[in-house]
């Protein structure tokens, strides 16, 4: 027989890809198992007398009074050490609760749902934690927050060095992307990073879960997988690096005295508005389910499942976002959490009274699932400026946002013709919006005090700063402008690798066997 030259070439090429990918683990390896005594990996020198804003007392000539200067010393050194370790218990403890919102997540989206895509919900909610760590873990993290990494109250040691890349325009610096901390590799293996790492992957998850529920019960299982890393490694990390890793919008203040910049406490925007923006994109691209829609434009409800799922799952999240919106604090010793716990329970309530008097007074009943969105929506909303307004104001600005999520639903559904099974765009995109704006408009100067590198406490348009209100405005149309055209373009592309849509068979039967190869209930 003759010898095939194609498979001497492809032998060759086989063996070039071995060595190469051999090679790549390798230094993967020695990247992340090098150690570096520049960071503090055990804990032990994280926190000292400079962590209370105090440098040690120098030693005399005189031998008797250098005792008590050692023992002063050593005093407040472990007080520095106590300071941060109290701070990184808080936020550890914080990030647990956040990372329990994944089951609120799965619950609702799931109830709000048919019972012959259960399994297909739950397993797109449950694969995304997986897949948003591996990605967050892989450059993520880096890439937001790899230009900020001791300028926290996390205690990171003086070894790990931050680095921001940076463009120049109009005479100022504006930051792009961090360039530290890939993999979490040896130059960031300091317990003050590793904490930063594990409550920024739980916020991360949030915006990578809400996409699940606008597309839900249409989308094909590996078209997710695609997309769990993509917006994990890119998307979320870019904006979210522009406003909490010292990139351009935080600097919207130093660099053009609008306010203290964009300012976002908890995560309007950096994880609400791009996960609700994201959401739109996807339902957009994917298209309504089979059904939804008549040929002459009838709108047809397609009835959730299981309510007390939902109702469960909503309790679930308003428990977790006692994680989400104090532990944002970054420190256990920022009383301030007190403030916003507060403002995170009025706004959530106002929104759910202030949806159940909308739907009263346009003649409808109280449906409990838009209820439990009034819910949601005043969490969202009192997300970002949670820290920085009044109880009054958090109940306005919960209750704006009960109304307005339910327009918002109904204008998306009814006249844009978008299918979106759970309302998250009408929840976290359009009051991710909001809240941002509301901060803008209700910060009331008592609180955030040399926030972005600008002197002074963060003040809204309603206590005299006109330039915080467009700060949060421009940080708001930059999110909706980046992430919309980047994952619009996203899903148009991972559709061309692999198809983003279920065959209409398996939609109309249900996705549990075609995708999932099990059912979801076994009736």
């Amino acid at each position: 027989m003759k010898a095939n030259p194609f498979g001497k070439i492809l032998t060759g090429f086989s063996k070039k890809v071995n060595r190469l990918t051999k090679s790549l683990i390798l230094l993967l390896f020695l990247s992340c198992s090098i150690s570096s005594f520049a960071q503090d990996a055990s804990g032990a020198n994280t926190g000292t007398i400079k962590d209370l804003g105090m440098d040690s007392v120098a030693a005399t000539s005189d031998t008797t009074l250098n005792k008590v200067v050692d023992a002063v010393n050593t005093i407040a050194n472990a007080d520095g050490h106590n300071k941060i370790a109290i701070n990184i218990m808080w936020t550890l403890l914080a990030g647990f609760l956040v990372m329990f919102m994944q089951a609120g997540f799965a619950l609702v989206e799931t109830g709000f749902t048919q019972k012959k895509n259960v399994a297909h919900t739950m397993g797109m909610n449950f694969m995304v934690y997986a897949l948003g760590m591996i990605g967050f873990w892989i450059c993520g993290f880096a890439l937001m927050f790899g230009g900020a990494l001791n300028a926290l109250t996390l205690g990171g040691a003086p070894g790990v060095i931050p680095n921001e890349y940076t463009i120049t325009m109009f005479g100022h610096s504006f930051g792009i992307w961090g360039t530290v901390g890939f993999f979490l590799n040896s130059k960031v293996y300091d317990v003050g990073v590793y904490t930063l790492f594990l409550f920024q992957m739980v916020f991360m998850d949030t915006t990578a879960t809400i996409p699940t529920g606008s597309m839900a019960e249409r989308w094909s299982f590996k078209s997710f997988l695609i997309f769990g890393l993509f917006i994990s490694m890119f998307v979320y990390p870019l904006y979210g690096n522009w406003v909490w890793g010292g990139g351009w919008l935080s600097q919207l203040g130093v660099n053009f005295g609008l306010g203290h910049g964009h300012v976002d406490f908890a995560g309007s925007s950096v994880v609400h508005l791009v996960g609700g923006i994201a959401a739109l994109a996807g339902a957009i691209v994917i298209g309504p389910r089979v059904g939804k829609y008549g040929k002459d434009g009838t709108v047809n409800t397609i009835p959730g499942h299981n309510i007390p799922m939902a109702i469960l799952g909503t309790f679930i999240l308003a428990f977790g976002w006692f994680g989400f919106n104090p532990g944002s604090t970054l420190a256990g010793g920022d009383l301030r959490i007190g403030v916003v716990a507060v403002n995170t329970m009025l706004a959530g309530t106002g929104g759910t009274l202030s949806a159940l008097l909308f739907l009263y007074a346009t003649g409808k009943k109280p449906d409990p699932g838009m209820l439990c969105n009034g819910l949601l929506a005043g969490l969202v909303a009192i997300t970002a400026p949670c820290a920085f307004v009044t109880s009054l104001s958090a109940v306005i600005i919960g209750a704006i946002a009960g109304v307005l999520v339910i327009v918002v639903y109904n204008f998306v559904d009814a006249k844009l013709k978008i299918d979106d099974p759970v309302g998250a765009f009408a929840v976290h995109g359009a009051n991710g919006a909001w809240g941002c704006l509301a901060l803008g408009l209700f910060a009331d100067g008592s609180y955030g005090d040399g926030w972005n590198g600008v002197t002074g406490p963060v003040k809204g348009l309603f206590y005299g700063d006109s330039g915080q209100f467009f700060a949060e405005l421009i940080g708001v149309v930059a999110c909706i402008i980046f992430v919309f055209i980047v994952m619009y373009v996203f899903f148009k592309v991972s559709n061309k690798i692999t198809p983003i849509r279920v065959k209409e068979s398996d939609e109309i039967a249900g996705l549990d066997i075609p995708e999932m190869g099990v059912h979801g209930y076994i009736d």
